[in-house]
């Protein structure tokens, strides 16, 4: 009694809203729910109202014009629909593995077995025997006879009633939807319930130029056909209708962003270029710059005097020179004195980064400190009076830069390099090292699709650095089996004969019982028999090595000490030794076509011919397959990236940190890109024409802005 009562008051007190959007209305009180139903959809499917029911859209559609007798079933049925009875129902199995069985008959008496192992008990109360239903559901065939397990079960009256065409939309399910009864035909039914008390309350949320432009049919039509289609064309302008509206509304909140942290962030200007850009420029530059790289210092050069902040990803293959970008830009932000801090994923690459930046600038006066998780404590006090006093310019570091000792007298640009083993939360960080934020820089080396860039980074201005230094040849990527590995063997002694080094890198520290792949130490043994110590000197690297082992190790190699660098990924990024031009990577087939491409980009350094070796078993899956053969036959990373993506998807390829916005209702950045396009220049023209919405064709579009804007604070501004 007290129970209804509660829901009763809860009912009531919602009346209001629902008057107010019958869409917003909690799904507890959809007709079909209740209370336990609720809690499921809530918990399994992120449903709380009838709005996310309406979207929650089906992942296919089959065709359910077709009934069979059971006398035509034959081996080559996979779903089947069938007319008739079910005569019969029985349990079997035992307490542990129970199961239902009942025996359906058709029209002509012929009769086949139904099975379910789940959900029994609301099975057996919902079925009345001899009464006329439709199943359908996959064919099997076992000793002779065929069977149908868990088959989806309607009424020819309900069929009818759902608006039921020739399609029919199927919804994702989990075992506990399942067990509990609420399968696509629940799931039809219930959406088919908001349709009938709708009365049409669905609110446009596009301008009329969009409308017409692409001739769209309404928000109501697009949702009804999205989930009962009455025919193949009409459901496909539902798709382009809902694809392009999900698009459209990710752009555009991209584009104010970006506007909005510009107008937010002013009075950071860098109006001059000084004697120190000029002096390094003219007088120690030691090579020309690209097209590619002189192009995107200019783009740099304009954010830093536009009196707004900027925030911009500069991507680039690798090997293309992002680092002297990221020097000549620290440069800018010198002589309008300020300071500048480039922060590296890994110690090897932030000390890389400091001998580089330190040898190249220390003849012009420029003070470059390094600070990592191994940086001595005296040492790290030094640095931290020297960052207040503004005597540090540029500061490399890891990590530890986002430490809230770290204090700079006045940051003016932060770089992150490889952008994408950071997260927003460690990024933010830079932030606060200043009372005005720092123009903010951020490199990656792994190459992005356009549309995904568009996708994950349609807030930052991006600059694409597409084209390597002159003279650069490109590496010579072969395929070789385990058979084959004595005449590997051979070429690293030719190799090693006219003094070139070589990588030999392993994708695992120790023995994993899972995997029946190539280990570190193992083949560090096994490189020692064919390579002798007495005739060759090897080092090795990897991540659970000290940082002064690491050095040690890395220096060896870089001098040209040793000749082979055995080595897990920890190698994968920055590591630049001119001298090194073999590759070889072990279990290359476990390895997914980004960290292949980075492993390659460790040599074709210098200016002799360099060879990036694939090593897998003689067996390998098709999709590694597709991924060698990928690696074979281009050195682009951008062609890589778009295989990485199509292989992968858009979800993983960056990693789980930044592909949040990826969670798509409908659209597929990969499929439907030119989608993406559109939407994208649709909404850069609406912002460009009318960057507040005040237009009065752009009303509804700014209410569903606003209703999408619930809950954002200051890490929209965050690149």
């Amino acid at each position: 009694m007290f129970f209804e009562i509660f829901y009763l008051i809860k009912l009531i007190n919602y009346i209001s809203v629902v008057k107010e959007n019958y869409l917003i209305t909690p799904i507890d009180y959809l007709k079909g729910v209740g209370p336990n139903r609720a809690d499921l959809l809530r918990s399994e499917l992120k449903i709380h109202t009838f709005n996310d029911l309406l979207y929650f859209f089906p992942f296919r559609y089959i065709d359910k014009t077709k009934f069979y007798k059971i006398s035509e079933l034959n081996n080559t049925n996979s779903y089947v629909q069938i007319i008739g009875k079910f005569t019969n129902l029985k349990h079997s199995g035992n307490i542990k593995a129970p199961r239902l069985i009942g025996m359906f008959s058709d029209a002509d008496y012929n009769e086949i077995e139904v099975v379910w192992f789940k959900g029994i008990k609301w099975i057996e109360k919902t079925i009345k025997l001899n009464n006329e239903y439709i199943i359908y559901g996959k064919l099997n065939f076992f000793n002779n006879n065929f069977s149908i397990i868990h088959p989806e079960i309607d009424t020819l009256n309900n069929q009818k009633k759902l608006l039921k065409k020739n399609l029919t939309p199927i919804y994702s399910s989990t075992e506990s939807l399942s067990s509990r009864g609420i399968n696509n035909k629940l799931i039809r039914e219930l959406i088919y319930n908001i349709f009938k008390n709708s009365k049409n309350k669905f609110s446009e949320n596009l301008n009329r130029n969009i409308n017409e432009k692409y001739s769209l049919i309404s928000k109501y039509d697009a949702l009804l056909n999205i989930h009962f289609p009455e025919n193949q064309i009409k459901l496909e302008k539902a798709q382009f209708r809902l694809k392009y509206e999900e698009l459209f509304f990710l752009q555009l909140k991209f584009l104010i962003k970006n506007k909005e942290s510009k107008r937010k962030f002013k009075r950071f200007k860098f109006s001059k270029i000084g004697n120190f850009f000029n002096d390094f420029y003219k007088n120690h530059l030691t090579f020309d710059l690209t097209n590619a790289q002189k192009r995107v210092i200019k783009e740099i050069r304009n954010d830093f005097a536009s009196n707004y902040q900027m925030n911009r990803l500069l991507q680039g293959d690798v090997g293309s020179g992002k680092t002297i970008v990221a020097i000549l830009s620290s440069l800018i932000a010198i002589d309008n004195g300020y300071q500048s801090c480039i922060v590296a994923p890994t110690e090897i690459l932030a000390q890389q980064h400091f001998n580089n930046i330190n040898n190249m600038l220390s003849n012009i006066g420029v003070k470059v400190n390094l600070l990592t998780g191994s940086t001595k404590k005296n040492d790290r006090k030094g640095i931290f009076g020297s960052l207040k006093e503004g005597l540090t310019h540029i500061l490399i570091g890891t990590h530890a830069v986002f430490e809230e000792k770290v204090l700079f007298k006045n940051l003016g640009l932060a770089i992150i390099d490889e952008q994408h083993k950071f997260g927003v939360a460690q990024r933010s960080k830079l932030w606060k090292k200043n009372t005005t934020p720092p123009h903010v820089l951020v490199m990656t080396a792994t190459p992005i699709p356009r549309t995904l860039a568009m996708s994950v980074y349609g807030d930052l201005d991006i600059s694409t650095i597409d084209e390597l230094p002159p003279g650069r040849k490109p590496v010579k990527t072969v395929h070789r089996f385990d058979k084959n590995r004595l005449k590997v063997f051979r070429f690293i002694k030719d190799e090693i004969k006219v003094g070139r080094q070589i990588y030999i890198v392993y994708p695992l520290i120790e023995e994993s019982k899972k995997m029946d792949y190539k280990f570190l130490m193992d083949g560090y043994e096994s490189i020692v028999r064919e390579f002798p110590p007495e005739i060759y000197q090897i080092s090795i690297l990897h991540g659970k090595m000290k940082p002064r082992d690491k050095d040690f190790e890395m220096e060896r190699f870089k001098n040209g000490k040793t000749q082979i660098m055995i080595s897990t990924t920890v190698i994968e990024v920055g590591v630049n030794i001119p001298n090194a031009s073999v590759m070889i990577i072990e279990s290359a087939e476990r390895f997914g076509l980004s960290q292949l491409h980075q492993l390659r980009g460790r040599v074709g350094r210098g200016s002799e011919m360099s060879y990036c070796i694939l090593m897998t078993k003689d067996k390998i899956s098709n999709e590694a397959n597709t991924r060698i053969k990928t690696m074979t036959e281009t050195n682009n990373g951008f062609k890589i990236a778009e295989v990485d993506m199509k292989l992968r998807g858009p979800g993983n390829i960056l990693g789980t940190q930044q592909s949040g916005l990826l969670n798509f209702k409908i659209a597929d950045i990969i499929s439907d890109s030119e989608i993406l396009e559109k939407a994208r220049e649709d909404a850069r023209e609406i912002i460009d024409t009318d960057p507040n919405l005040i237009n009065i064709n752009n009303q509804e579009i700014k209410k569903e802005l606003k209703k999408a804007s619930k809950n954002e604070n200051i890490w929209k501004y965050i690149s």
